[in-house]
């Protein structure tokens, strides 16, 4: 038995703190399998309406790749830069021909690992936070190890926001990329 790295372990907390904005939100999220991931698929988060402000359909799919660094995020104009590793996965990402949206999901942690979490009889306590973004309809990369992208800073993965995607997709709508 090996113990688990620092990279498993930012993945593992990444994957917990998904799991409890689904759960407060009133949806279902489970860690996708083997095949899901090696399509760069990591979660698949489900929400079933009525949706506040929403449309017609009743129960939508979101599927997500997340990542977690201790890398401090670079904030310009209202947007993040994270430099996303991997031409395949900006691809998957980007790609229009899904019919079930993907969202990037980047989990930020404080660069000193004590500082991860914190654990009181009041409190259970998780430093920082994830951002969420959709590539839907990016431009391709010119590079061939990965792509900066831009994750607009008021897109902090909350219950609120999940519901808003819900909503945006129970509406038939596209989770469109914004450059800033």
């Amino acid at each position: 038995m090996h113990p688990l790295t620092s990279n498993d372990i930012e993945s593992e907390i990444s994957y917990a703190y998904l799991h409890a904005v689904a759960s407060h939100a009133g949806a279902g999220c489970h860690n996708a399998n083997r095949a899901s991931d090696g399509n760069g698929i990591d979660a698949i988060i489900t929400g079933w309406g009525p949706f506040p402000n929403g449309g017609y359909i009743q129960e939508v799919d979101i599927k997500v790749q997340l990542k977690a660094t201790v890398g401090v995020p670079s904030v310009n104009n209202g947007f993040i830069s994270y430099f996303l590793q991997g031409i395949n996965r900006y691809d998957d990402l980007r790609s229009e021909a899904l019919v079930t949206h993907r969202i990037l999901v980047v989990m930020f942690l404080p660069p000193n690992s004590d500082h991860w979490l914190s654990i009181t009889e009041n409190e259970l306590l998780l430093q920082r936070c994830a951002y969420w973004v959709s590539l839907r309809g990016a431009d391709p990369s010119q590079n061939a190890s990965g792509q900066t992208i831009y994750i607009p800073q008021n897109q902090i993965l909350h219950p609120d926001s999940l519901r808003g995607i819900f909503a945006t997709r129970s509406r038939n709508e596209t989770l469109n990329y914004q450059l800033p």
